[in-house]
């Protein structure tokens, strides 16, 4: 193996050390910040080193087909040295600044969604809630008007035709009682009027 390759194979370790600590601090911070269960570190600690492992392997194998000398190991402790003499704190302010970041992101994303969204659908809905009311109370105020005038013309026309409805009356009066009719139409109308006060009433709130 010539010297260029060796020298080549320690910078590569080198920078696979740095990248090693970059890696575990990152996933460190963001397992602090996200307050991950205490359970889950050991699983994540067995996973990044596994990673590690292979990446380091692909990285050996590339620069001088998997050789495992000492300057290998030279190399990737003095990479991880460096990284934590040099960059640890940098690294981890730059992941707490990302992940604020994001959250930052997120909450001003949530907050406009509410503005423009949210909050212009419920007062649509409250709109036409008030709307839905105040047009039921006014048709049943105009049914009241309509009942109160057309009534002295209905009771004019029960009266003239009393010579008619006088027999038509005594001959459906047993099919009448036996059918039960008035008590099924109070029934009707009262759970009719009890609908209908119901929803009038929820949709004035």
């Amino acid at each position: 193996m010539t010297l260029s390759v060796q020298w080549m194979t320690v910078a590569v370790m080198l920078l696979s050390g740095l990248g090693m600590g970059v890696v575990f601090d990152g996933y460190r911070v963001v397992s602090n910040e996200l307050r991950f269960p205490r359970w889950w570190l050991p699983v994540l600690d067995i996973i990044y080193w596994m990673a590690a492992a292979v990446i380091v392997f692909r990285m050996l194998y590339a620069s001088n087909n998997g050789e495992v000398r000492a300057y290998v190991f030279l190399g990737l402790a003095i990479g991880v040295i460096l990284y934590y003499w040099l960059l640890s704190r940098p690294v981890i302010s730059l992941v707490k600044w990302i992940i604020a970041a994001v959250r930052a992101l997120i909450s001003f994303t949530l907050k406009v969604f509410d503005i423009l969204i949210v909050k212009p659908t419920l007062l649509l809905y409250k709109t036409v809630k008030v709307i839905l009311g105040f047009g039921s109370a006014l048709t049943i105020f105009l049914l009241k008007i309509v009942v109160q005038l057309v009534r002295p013309i209905w009771l004019l026309l029960l009266w003239l035709l009393r010579p008619v409805t006088r027999p038509l009356g005594r001959w459906l009066k047993p099919h009448w009682e036996r059918w039960r009719v008035e008590e099924r139409l109070g029934k009707g109308l009262a759970a009719v009027t009890g609908r209908w006060n119901q929803w009038f009433r929820r949709g004035q709130r």
